[in-house]
């Protein structure tokens, strides 16, 4: 890897890191020498992730303000202040149609994916804000802006989660404290596991490869932008960063 794209000593949390994309990216950025927190429900996962990474595991349900407080509090407590939130908690439900879904199942799917995530962001922005550092990545989808006729609540929360990424991006650009959403394109995990083998499938590795590019700082100039593990070359889109901001390109607008 270069030698700017080194971690050593940053510190880490992933949210939903307990497995999946979450559980790759914590391995491919301890790998870079970051100090690595993760974070989710499930205490088993947490604790065998951090075990193989070296890392420190932290139970936490992000839709819970306690629970996120808490989980910032001990990550500082026990590795240092954060310099890299990655934002990736996220579930999704099995829905065949919208008005035949249970309200409350419907809407857990926001209180994970929207709501977690504005609490996991909201805890450690005041701290990035007071120490002058720190980058925020979210864990967006295709779903928030491709056709589909499935999953209602799922697309809608990550059509959220794009707009809240953009809106924060642009209130903390005056703090210089970058904020990227990221599509990690469509990757085997469990949450996927109802896709056929001959689906579209995204590398693993690239996902976490990009988020170790923006923990990097080489990418700050595309904050706001919405990046794609698979289909965005993000070494092109470094090069071309001031014509991107020029022509405010990778980003999701109404045409007219």
């Amino acid at each position: 890897m270069p030698s700017e794209d080194r971690l050593d000593g940053e510190v880490v949390l992933i949210t939903g890191g307990g497995r999946g994309i979450g559980a790759n990216i914590a391995r491919e950025l301890a790998a870079a020498g970051a100090k690595v927190a993760v974070s989710a429900r499930t205490k088993d996962q947490v604790e065998a992730v951090a075990q193989e990474i070296g890392g420190l595991a932290v139970v936490a349900d992000v839709s819970k303000r306690e629970d996120v407080e808490a989980m910032v509090a001990q990550v500082e407590s026990e590795l240092g202040p954060i310099d890299l939130l990655v934002a990736n908690a996220g579930i999704n439900k099995h829905e065949s149609a919208a008005w035949e879904m249970d309200p409350d199942d419907w809407w857990q799917i926001f209180d994970v994916n929207v709501f977690g995530t504005f609490l996991s962001c909201r805890a450690v922005i005041p701290g990035m804000i007071e120490r002058g550092r720190g980058r925020i990545v979210i864990t967006g989808s295709g779903a928030a802006y491709l056709p589909t006729s499935s999953n209602s609540a799922y697309a809608a929360s990550k059509a959220a989660v794009w707009r809240f990424g953009e809106v924060l991006a642009a209130q903390l650009k005056p703090h210089r404290i970058p904020v990227f959403v990221i599509s990690p394109g469509l990757v085997k995990t469990d949450m996927t596991a109802n896709f056929g083998d001959d689906a579209a499938w995204t590398p693993p590795e690239l996902a976490p490869q990009l988020v170790h590019v923006l923990a990097s700082g080489r990418a700050d100039a595309l904050a706001g932008r919405y990046l794609h593990a698979e289909h965005d070359d993000i070494e092109r889109l470094i090069d071309r960063a001031e014509e991107i901001e020029r022509d405010d390109l990778n980003t999701i607008r109404l045409r007219r």
